[in-house]
């Protein structure tokens, strides 16, 4: 049997590296919670109140 083939321009539900995710972990360690998080420097280069822009 064949795989169906997706439409041109229809994303999967899921992307490759979600589905390793799912299998293997987010650092390869299945089961592991996420490390990733938010450094103080990112922290202070993110916006915390975006401007929506000014008409002319």
């Amino acid at each position: 049997m064949t795989k169906p083939r997706e439409q041109n321009g229809v994303e999967p539900p899921q992307s490759e590296d979600d589905i390793q995710r799912e299998q293997l972990g987010p650092r390869g360690v299945p089961g592991a919670p996420d490390p990733a998080k938010m450094t103080p420097r990112r922290a202070r280069k993110t916006p915390k109140h975006i401007d929506p822009g000014h008409t002319s």
